[in-house]
């Protein structure tokens, strides 16, 4: 026995900050697709994984892995619409709200985008992000704080969901 708990457990655990993250990385459409990858990938490989490693920031990586290729194969098909509407409504203030937040945060170049993502929702520290993202502690610092204040100007309402930048 290895020790770990249940894989079954992992998922009640991070499975929320799992698709926080990708929803903030991929948007809300994509986002369910890529919840689920990396709960396969998680589950083939959870076996393997050593007792002591930070399941959180494992689960996160495979994430940013699944949105990349998500992100790569909607870059090479068109998506076809019947008509575009002039005025979208939306009958619920609170989703106006959440989609002119996630409008903001996909509008932010990648690296600030998944810093924010990676730091902010899954809440990992700044060295683990950069070990996501490839570069320094002080890289991912500077992207996650270069996004929130990108969203403070594009977005009156953004605020880290933890405080001031760490």
């Amino acid at each position: 026995m290895t020790g770990k708990p249940p894989f079954e457990s992992v998922v009640a655990r991070h499975g929320a900050t799992v698709l926080r993250v990708c929803r903030a990385v991929l948007g809300p459409v994509e986002a369910d697709d890529a919840w689920s990858e990396t709960f396969l990938s998680a589950m083939r490989a959870y076996p393997d994984l050593p007792g002591d490693a930070n399941v959180e920031a494992w689960l996160v990586t495979i994430a940013h892995r699944k949105a990349i290729d998500i992100v790569r194969a909607t870059g090479r098909r068109a998506v076809p619409v019947a008509e575009t509407p002039d005025n979208p409504v939306t009958a619920d203030p609170i989703a106006v709200l959440d989609g002119d937040l996630v409008g903001a945060v996909a509008a932010l170049p990648a690296k600030q985008k998944q810093a924010v993502a990676y730091h902010y929702l899954a809440d990992l520290p700044y060295a683990e992000v950069a070990a996501i993202l490839g570069g320094s502690p002080a890289a991912a610092r500077r992207a996650a704080a270069d996004g929130i204040a990108a969203l403070r100007r594009t977005y009156p309402g953004a605020t880290p969901g933890k405080g001031e930048p760490r």
